[in-house]
């Protein structure tokens, strides 16, 4: 017979990784937009979230009457449950870190593209008909 109070924290438990899959599934759909403001937002949520289930998860796994239910076979569809849904959000994490190197690139991309554009347009010639280019050519000195 299953304790009642640790039935309610395993069922407790997939709820917080259901939340977090469907968190890292929204924040995915912000990096793509490109939303700062939201990602901040949810990134909160999402380590709230981690905190929860990280505390939960401790307390579980130190109580000494869930070690013998599982020990049982008690509550194996639920463990199996957040073994899947913890799959599924490393999954997401992983897409989600991928994005992120993507958007990382394209900023570098274009930090390149743009400081090539700046020195091509500062090219200039000195009195002695050399190219010259950037601040130097103004005489300043760092």
């Amino acid at each position: 017979m299953s304790n009642p109070v640790i039935a309610e924290q395993v069922t407790q438990q997939v709820n917080f990784l259901e939340q977090l899959a469907t968190l890292l599934e929204q924040e995915k759909d912000i990096l793509q937009q490109q939303n700062p403001e939201a990602l901040i937002a949810v990134t909160e949520q999402k380590n709230q979230l981690l905190l929860s289930i990280e505390q939960l998860d401790k307390a579980l796994n130190s109580n000494a009457d869930f070690i013998n239910e599982r020990q049982q076979g008690l509550h194996q569809d639920a463990l199996n449950t957040c073994k899947q849904l913890l799959e599924r959000c490393k999954e997401q994490n992983q897409i989600n870190g991928e994005i992120i190197q993507q958007s990382q690139l394209a900023v570098e991309r274009m930090k390149t593209t743009l400081l090539e554009n700046h020195n091509r347009s500062a090219m200039t010639y000195d009195s002695k008909g050399k190219k010259s280019a950037g601040l130097s050519s103004l005489g300043l000195k760092a």
